[in-house]
């Protein structure tokens, strides 16, 4: 991280404390806060799935390697077209080529060459006509003058990727298209950045894990397991420090243990109003705190850090708010940390099926369900539950309905920006 984090004590005075940071202030922060890790390494071309690209490819190769047939048909010189002047053209069958196994012959202006999709296009010919315009009879073939132009359904050697084009730039993610590109050029292992390694813990004395029992007043932790999947599925290194208690020494000890070992410190709860100042006192012995709370519903108390040399987020203890806070703050830093080029997910604009109740004076991210209307519209409506502990509600939805700072109320039929989560994998 870079040094420099400017210090921010907001006040903890009520839900719309004029001193809570914006959104788009605290992505600001975070985003200039952090860089990407520089080590690299070398993998195996399928352990390279989800990874990040640490340096440009250029291939070694023209990608088709061979000029080749689009189709199935008969491979020609584009001036035997001419030979039927207004009538038909009338060729002599030559030889045939097929995937794997090419026609050795040079094929004249009065001959053809018999030719299935993918096989090396023949000396002499330039273009396929399709067999679908081709009549055959006894070694010969005939077809209109109009079946073909030249050059038709034929794919240049190198025409997708030039012998030491650019096959994939530095901070691409690795998906199956990726895979299969890369296998194209005879690829066998893959420059990658290092895995991001994050810990991350709870704290609270309410939380118990699962197998234990539960007393009075306490619930099972949810949130690690929250965390973990979404670690998980962002292709990090998760280390699960479990739950640690609210005591100053239990937690002094699990921040020091975390920052030895990872890149970033992830914990869940112990940020809220009445606690704020316990954990804050013992974070500023061990790092530097950015800032505690933003303009936000849900997640207003959101913590971010250093803790020696690894970034810290403190995300509320609600569940639904544990999700929200990972999403808009956690995962655009993680990816710009991995070294990934798109770290923001993609948003659209959807036309609302109710009216949707805010206040002004914050962001809020509500759950959305999308659809269709009847004229082929992008519709949204809001789950049945909005609390932020309602982690039902993230479950049934399928989007964030994103309502800005200064919006105060949305009316049926209005338009609101939604951010898809297939976009936030």
């Amino acid at each position: 991280m870079n040094q420099p984090i400017t210090e921010f004590d907001p006040s903890c005075m009520d839900e719309y404390d004029p001193n809570s940071l914006p959104v788009s202030e605290a992505r600001r922060r975070i985003e200039t806060s952090v860089v990407p890790v520089g080590e690299r390494e070398r993998v195996a071309l399928r352990s390279a799935l989800g990874r990040v690209l640490a340096e440009d490819l250029l291939s070694p190769l023209d990608v088709p390697l061979h000029t080749n047939s689009a189709m199935d048909g008969y491979a020609i010189a584009s001036s035997a077209l001419e030979r039927g002047g207004d009538g038909p053209v009338e060729l002599v069958v030559a030889g045939e080529s097929f995937a794997g196994r090419p026609c050795p012959s040079t094929i004249a202006t009065h001959e053809c060459c018999r030719i299935m999709t993918g096989a090396v296009m023949p000396q002499g010919t330039d273009t396929v006509v399709i067999q679908e315009r081709v009549e055959r009879d006894n070694g010969t073939i005939r077809f209109p003058p109009d079946a073909a132009r030249p050059g038709d359904n034929v794919r240049e050697a190198g025409e997708d990727i030039p012998a030491g084009g650019c096959v994939l730039g530095a901070g691409a993610l690795i998906g199956p298209a990726e895979l299969g590109l890369l296998a194209s050029l005879g690829t066998v292992e893959v420059p990658v950045t290092r895995r991001l390694r994050v810990a991350f813990f709870s704290t609270g004395d309410e939380l118990r894990s699962l197998g234990e029992p539960l007393e009075a007043g306490t619930v099972y932790d949810s949130n690690r397991y929250t965390l973990f999947g979404m670690l998980a599925r962002l292709g990090v290194e998760p280390i699960d420090l479990g739950v640690v208690r609210d005591e100053p020494g239990a937690v002094r000890d699990a921040f020091a243990e975390a920052s030895r070992c990872a890149d970033v410190v992830i914990t869940s709860g112990g940020v809220s109003v009445g606690e704020a100042d316990f954990v804050k006192s013992t974070l500023e012995d061990l790092g530097v705190v950015g800032f505690w709370k933003i303009a936000m519903k849900p997640g207003r108390p959101l913590a971010f850090g250093r803790i020696g040399k690894a970034a810290f987020f403190g995300l509320p203890g609600n569940p639904v708010s544990v999700m929200v806070t990972f999403y808009q703050f956690v995962q655009p830093a993680l990816r710009r940390m991995m070294g990934t080029t798109n770290a923001q997910p993609p948003r659209l604009k959807a036309r609302t099926l109710g009216r949707l109740k805010k206040r002004s004076g914050r962001v809020e991210f509500q759950r959305g369900v999308l659809g269709r209307n009847e004229i082929g519209e992008m519709t949204v409506q809001t789950t049945r539950g909005q609390g932020s502990g309602i982690l039902s509600s993230m479950h049934q939805a399928d989007c964030f309905i994103i309502l800005p700072m200064e919006n105060a109320g949305v009316a049926e039929g209005d338009l609101v920006e939604v951010e898809p989560f297939f976009g936030l994998v």
